[in-house]
């Protein structure tokens, strides 16, 4: 079911902004996979067990949806509008100009990624990995300081800088993920249809088109590295402050570079498991439901 234009339909489709924001509140629903993920990766030498008993210790059930409230959600919020607007004005363009849709699809998802991460991921990212990674127990009676003062108190040291820092990371990052669940699920669905004899124009049934974003979701998951790297730049663990070698300055050159020496390869995909499921979610909504969702909404 590729993205289509309703006949007579002039301009942009605004109403995928919309669509889009709904879509990407339901991804949170994962939040205890963001949250197992981020903590492997800003503590690289925990096995996944040992992560779970660390998210379970910061208050049981509660722990594994840390950041959620309320930055996962404004993140959600926004940045599903900016994708589903961008990519999918994309993908139409290009569909319309007779491009292969897995190209589409991957060109779609790259300049709604890349979109999405300067408009509205950098501070909400950031502010949510630092509420993941940062030591909450009490010191000498003293309450941790709430995620509202931490904002503060980062915007006040470190100005936007600060509650932006790791953008590029970031948007390097959703650049590779976006194009890559929406490529490869837009490829997949060219083979199921090809395997079912099926023609460009013809609708996919729901089980095919979920494992189609499946498929997407998981594949996705080859740019772990720049995942591990952008929440290295965004960590306040105690470790990762305490560590002599690591820079003061943090680019992504310099943090590849200091994860690479630190912990090897495997360093660089430390939490990939618990992001394939996170992947597979996220692309089965963003991809799959949406399209549905903005059949509906155009009334097709």
């Amino acid at each position: 079911m590729a993205i289509q234009k309703e006949p007579g339909q002039k301009g942009v489709n605004w109403s995928n902004i919309a669509v889009g924001a709904i879509m990407n509140m339901v991804t949170t629903l994962g939040q205890p996979l963001e949250v197992l993920k981020t903590q492997m990766a800003a503590n690289r030498s925990q096995s996944m067990w040992q992560a779970c008993k660390t998210v379970w210790s910061r208050g049981g059930v509660v722990g594994f949806y840390q950041g959620l409230i309320p930055w996962a959600w404004i993140e959600a919020s926004t940045k599903g509008g900016v994708l589903m607007f961008t990519a999918s004005e994309v993908e139409t363009g290009t569909l319309s100009m007779g491009v292969n849709p897995a190209f589409a699809g991957l060109l779609g998802g790259m300049t709604g990624g890349i979109a999405q991460a300067y408009a509205t991921m950098g501070f909400t990212t950031c502010m949510k990995t630092a509420e993941i990674t940062r030591h909450k127990t009490a010191a000498a009676g003293v309450k941790p300081p709430s995620t509202w003062a931490l904002f503060a108190e980062i915007y006040r040291k470190e100005g936007l800088a600060g509650v932006n820092k790791g953008v590029n990371a970031v948007a390097v990052r959703q650049c590779t993920n976006w194009g890559s669940r929406m490529g490869f699920a837009r490829l997949a669905e060219s083979s199921i249809r090809k395997i079912r004899g099926k023609t460009n124009d013809e609708k996919l049934g729901a089980m095919d088109k979920i494992i189609a974003s499946s498929v997407g979701g998981a594949l996705a998951t080859w740019n772990q590295p720049i995942e591990v790297i952008r929440v290295e730049m965004q960590s306040m663990a105690k470790n990762a402050a305490a560590s002599v070698n690591r820079p003061a300055k943090l680019t992504i050159w310099s943090t590849f570079s200091y994860i690479y020496k630190e912990n090897g390869i495997k360093g660089l995909y430390r939490g990939v498991t618990p992001r394939i499921g996170l992947g597979i979610w996220q692309t089965v909504c963003m991809v799959s439901l949406a399209d549905y969702v903005k059949a509906w909404v155009k009334g097709e």
